[in-house]
């Protein structure tokens, strides 16, 4: 039987997945093997050193950089706080008209260069917590770094997000995966929830969103040309997820109005009420890393439908979405997996499936230019 892999949205409605929970320094771990914990519970800590301040010294005291040394009121190494002084000259007699140079921060005094009179002081260190993000089990400790965890639930990618992580509960706010979320449905009740839409949501509802405190919005589509209006910049090639703009954005389906795939809407539907990790980072180039909605479940909940495919494998049958022209964004099934090399429009050889788009409508693309739906 015919049989290829290709890159995957993946759409489960029972799932163990893993999440690596990494500081960005070395740091302190503070959970161990084995441990279950909670989405919140702080899983490792550290500290990134604090801004630096150059500070002239010489030239506020009016003294070459070469005198300073003896006129420091401070070592290096030396807490300081503000208006501490730092130097003092020695005045007339040594006593008169004296002046003094006062910390602008508090922090350490970290050194001072004898060529240029500059000081160098350190603001104090900031704390670096990260969590587990999500309910489960700790399978692995990455000494000095952070942990893995390993959760029971249902898990659904997006094509498209931004925004970093945040946690609620699940609230539909349409009734059919092709309702637009219009202005009516965003109501105070909404407040800090992760909200699920059909088709569409605009600008304009987006804000009304945001300023009705929604942590997270799940939704078919969004207009592109909005996006800079909504981040104040051109997002470009890059990862996203760390947007600030008053909520997260994760679109399942891509940009415009695009209904929400039926089997993802009612997947989630099913799990109205229940509380939820929801993180919009993208890798838009490459396509490495995928918005994602993550919501645990109890131990003994199994899946509805049992599998054995491997994961990424497609065969005849198998759902995909087109991710580039002239098909973007719509949805079918592969209806043949032709093993040999086929000429496209840019007159390059490739790999090559047909697939059977829901109106009955078969074209071939490009294997590249799919991405399999796994349910």
């Amino acid at each position: 039987m015919a049989f290829a892999y290709t890159p995957g949205l993946r759409v489960a409605d029972v799932a163990d997945i893993a999440k690596t929970r990494r500081l960005p320094l070395k740091g302190e771990v503070l959970v161990a093997q084995g441990d279950i914990i909670k989405s919140d519970t702080v899983v490792a800590r550290t500290e990134l050193p604090g801004n630096i301040k150059m500070f002239n010294i010489a030239n506020m005291l009016g003294v070459p950089p070469s005198d300073i040394p003896e006129l420091l009121l401070k070592k290096e190494g030396d807490p300081i706080n503000v208006d501490e002084p730092l130097a003092q000259s020695k005045g007339l007699f040594g006593k008169y008209f004296k002046s003094t140079v006062k910390s602008p921060i508090a922090g350490v005094f970290e050194n001072f260069n004898e060529i240029t009179g500059q000081a160098v002081l350190r603001e104090p260190p900031i704390p670096v917590e990260i969590d587990g993000y999500v309910d489960g089990k700790v399978i692995e400790v990455l000494p000095g770094e952070g942990v893995v965890v390993q959760t029971h639930c249902t898990f659904v990618q997006g094509i498209f997000g931004i925004g970093g992580e945040v946690r609620g509960e699940l609230k539909m706010v349409c009734s059919t995966h092709d309702e637009e979320i219009t202005a009516d449905r965003i109501t105070p009740d909404c407040k800090g929830k992760i909200i699920i839409g059909g088709n569409y949501i605009s600008y304009g509802v987006l804000q009304k969103a945001i300023a009705a405190g929604v942590n997270a919005v799940v939704v078919g589509g969004f207009d592109d040309k909005d996006l800079k209006d909504l981040l104040g910049f051109d997002l470009g090639v890059a990862i996203t997820g760390h947007e600030k703009f008053g909520l997260t954005l994760i679109l399942t389906e891509g940009f415009g109005k695009m209904a929400m795939a039926e089997g993802t809407f009612e997947l989630l539907a099913r799990r109205e009420g229940m509380m939820a990790s929801v993180n919009g980072a993208t890798q838009i180039r490459a396509g490495v890393m995928r918005p994602e909605i993550v919501v645990p479940l109890p131990a003994d909940v199994m899946s509805e439908k049992t599998s054995t495919k491997q994961a990424g494998a497609m065969d005849i049958g198998s759902s995909i979405r087109c991710i580039r022209s002239p098909y973007f964004g719509m949805i079918g099934k592969v209806a043949a997996l032709p093993p040999e090399l086929q000429v496209v429009d840019s007159e390059a050889k490739v790999r090559v499936l047909e697939v059977e788009f829901d109106d009955g409508k078969r074209c071939t693309v490009p294997r590249a230019n799919v991405e399999l739906i796994e349910g």
